[in-house]
């Protein structure tokens, strides 16, 4: 006797009527994701990316971070919330709505134990189908930085200086990844 299909295809919209109850809901290709809040080292790694991406976007003009929780759209109909995320500032420019927003420059993912899998895999196959130029994923436990392309079929892999460039002419951004992890992971 066959087995009856219980998997469920959500919608967008069907998310984001879900109640807000402190859970983390995400969509990508019908699956309906779903992560606990995440654990304070996870939240401070946001907080520190925040306060080494965000003055230089703002310095050189090159867009504006975001931070979730945001219900990003990717011109897609699905339903992501990355950890952080640049936009330009054009494309933000008459937003009044997440699906406005468009494809980021950068996206950076903080693993946490509840959502490696979707990071790694679930979702960086999307951000890889809708082009966002590169996505970070942030391993605390491992000390290093996962960077994709749309292009590459496996991440570069960084634990020495992180550099983004996001347009020709523009200094990249540079971080010392083992002076960083330091300061998330070694406080007492």
């Amino acid at each position: 006797m066959g087995m009856p299909d219980v998997v469920r295809h959500w919608t967008r919209e069907e998310v984001l009527a879900l109640p807000e109850d402190g859970t983390r809901y995400e969509l990508v290709d019908g699956e309906l994701l779903v992560s606990p809040s995440p654990r304070f080292p996870h939240q401070r790694a946001v907080r520190e990316l925040t306060f080494l991406v965000g003055p230089y976007v703002e310095a050189h003009g090159v867009g504006e971070v975001i931070f979730s929780p945001s219900d990003l759209d990717l011109r897609s109909g699905h339903l992501v919330q990355p950890d952080l995320f640049v936009v330009d500032r054009a494309t933000l420019r008459g937003a009044g709505d997440w699906s406005d927003v468009g494809i980021p420059r950068l996206v950076i993912e903080v693993l946490s134990p509840s959502t490696a899998r979707y990071d790694r895999i679930t979702k960086r196959r999307l951000y890889q189908r809708v082009g966002v130029p590169v996505y970070w994923v942030v391993d605390l436990d491992a000390r290093l930085v996962e960077m994709w392309r749309p292009e590459e079929a496996a991440p570069g892999i960084v634990d020495g200086t992180l550099t983004w460039q996001p347009e020709p002419g523009v200094p990249p951004l540079r971080i010392d990844l083992p002076a960083f992890f330091r300061g998330i992971l070694d406080r007492s």
